[in-house]
Formats: C-alpha cells, sequence, structure tokens
C-alpha cells in the first residue's frame, strides 16, 4: 500500500499536465476577492530535490519539465506553469521541483487556506518538515492531515468561504482508488456543488481507468473539462504509464481556450514516439 513514493516521478510528462493546470485554475481563483480554500487529497512531500536519490533514479522529469525547461515559445499555460517552477531555483539550472502543495502556496493569498492529506507515513512526515522551513503566513494558511484524503475532504465540504478547489490525484497504486475517485467527486458535489474539482489519473491498461473516466463523464454536472496527453504507445506487455489526464468539474470557463493552444505543443515538446497525441472535450451549460 505505502511503496509508491511521489519523488521517483517529479516533474514527469504527468506533472507537466497536472501542475500547468493547476496553476491556471488557481491564477483563475484569484481574479476575485473572495477568499477560497484548496485541499489536496494526495499531497506527496511538496517539494522534491531531482539531483537526489528518489527523483534521480529514473530521471523522468528529463522527459517532462526538462523538455520545457529552455523553450522561450511556450504558450500561455505553459509559460505560467513553467515560471512558477524556475522560481525555486537559481541560475537557470533545474535541480527542485515544487510540487502542487507548494505551487498552491505560491497563489494563496492572505484569506486563503490549504488543506493537505498525506497518508503515507514517510511522506507525510517529509511534508511536515518541509512546510516548517516556509514563512510564517504558510504556515498559518495550512493544515497537513495525515489521513485517508477520500475520507478527510468530506469532512472539510463546504468550505466556509463557499469557495473553493479541491485536487484528487492518488497514486492508484491500488485499484480501488479508481472506484474511491468517483465516490469522492460525488459526495463531494453533493456537500458543494459549486465548487471545482480537479481528478488527475493514470492513462495505463487497465480497465478501472476506463471505467472511472466514463463514469465521471456520465455526472449529473452543467460543466466539465476532460484533456488526456499520451506521450508514447502503450507497451506490449500491459505495464507502464504511457500518458494521463485530467477530469475538471466546474473548471474556470478560460481553460478550455488556453489547452486549445498549449495541447498540440505540449503533445510535440512531450512526445517519446510517434503515438503522442492528445484529447480535449468540454461540457457547458
Amino acid at each position: 500500500m505505502f511503496s509508491y513514493r511521489h519523488a521517483f516521478h517529479a516533474g514527469n510528462h504527468a506533472d507537466v499536465l497536472k501542475h500547468a493546470l493547476l496553476v491556471h485554475t488557481l491564477d483563475y481563483l484569484n481574479r476575485k476577492d473572495n477568499p477560497y480554500w484548496v485541499i489536496d487529497t494526495h499531497a506527496g512531500a511538496g517539494l522534491y530535490a531531482l539531483d537526489g536519490e528518489w527523483a534521480n533514479k529514473n530521471a523522468e522529469f528529463a522527459d517532462g519539465i526538462g523538455r520545457l525547461w529552455d523553450r522561450k515559445d511556450l504558450p500561455p499555460l505553459l509559460a505560467d506553469y513553467v515560471a512558477q517552477v524556475r522560481s525555486y531555483n537559481s541560475n537557470g539550472h533545474l535541480r527542485y521541483y515544487p510540487g502542487s502543495p507548494w505551487l498552491t502556496l505560491d497563489a494563496l493569498r492572505d484569506r486563503d487556506r490549504l488543506r493537505l492529506f498525506e497518508m503515507h507515513p514517510t511522506e507525510s512526515e517529509v511534508l511536515v518538515g518541509n512546510l516548517e522551513k516556509l514563512d510564517r503566513t504558510a504556515l498559518r494558511q495550512t493544515t497537513i492531515f495525515a489521513t485517508d484524503g477520500f475520507e478527510g475532504m468530506k469532512s472539510l465540504l463546504p468550505p466556509p468561504p463557499r469557495r473553493g478547489l479541491v485536487l484528487i490525484d492518488p497514486s492508484y497504486e491500488d485499484k480501488r482508488d479508481y472506484r474511491s475517485t468517483v465516490n469522492a467527486v460525488k459526495e463531494g458535489i453533493k456537500r458543494f456543488a459549486t465548487g471545482t474539482y480537479a481528478v488527475w489519473y493514470p492513462l495505463v491498461q487497465r480497465r478501472e481507468a476506463t471505467e472511472m473516466v466514463r463514469h465521471l463523464e456520465n455526472l449529473q454536472v452543467k460543466n466539465w473539462l476532460h484533456v488526456s496527453l499520451t506521450v508514447k504507445r502503450p507497451v506490449a506487455e500491459g505495464f507502464g504509464l504511457h500518458g494521463s489526464g485530467m477530469f475538471i468539474v466546474n473548471p474556470p470557463w478560460t481553460l478550455h481556450a488556453a489547452l486549445k493552444d498549449a495541447m498540440p505543443v505540449l503533445t510535440r515538446l512531450l512526445a517519446q514516439d510517434d503515438r503522442a497525441s492528445y484529447t480535449l472535450q468540454h461540457r457547458t451549460d
């Protein structure tokens, strides 16, 4: 259950897609003065050293953020994301990668709040240690729960300001995560129908992954957006990650146009073979 460590995959192609969308969504939330909460159900360690033992094992960041790092011609959605990652690295050298908690803290204003769940005992301990190195504002805004994010998020909904984003991105190492993700979104909508729910999922050769997407697309909601990125052909043995997707309920109205601009570029830059492609769908009321 606890074998997964996000540091192995920090900054890979899946993180690029997930975090580019996160940065855009947080910027959209900041366009109104009203405060909001962000709830991250599977927070990880928060910040990753790409030259460390874990991240350097497979160096997946080289085929992710590494391919965008020196580009000067990126569309806005990607350029904004890369700029955020650059703020953690000096002299133009890519050494550190901020996970979703750190990218979120960068965006939060004084009255906004961050609630983090991380059940992995080692990851949770590292997350606490990393947070303690930040300033008082970050400490005041953030609460960490070393418990199950699927269950824990329900007790926080609706958030007091009635504005918020819920990020759901388990490892899916346990096949039950697919069903738990769908149930979490359904329960969240019951409690907080106007919230934004961002679900990340891996493109793997598993029936559960296909079924989860179908269930999400059949949700009784007015607005959703679904984007996926395939970077290579699936391997014959059926193992490994050949892409990932994001499904967002109540997305920013600006996101679809931003992705139409960004996804052809992202697909070209992150392609690992001639099977690279993307899909982009949305439903609006």
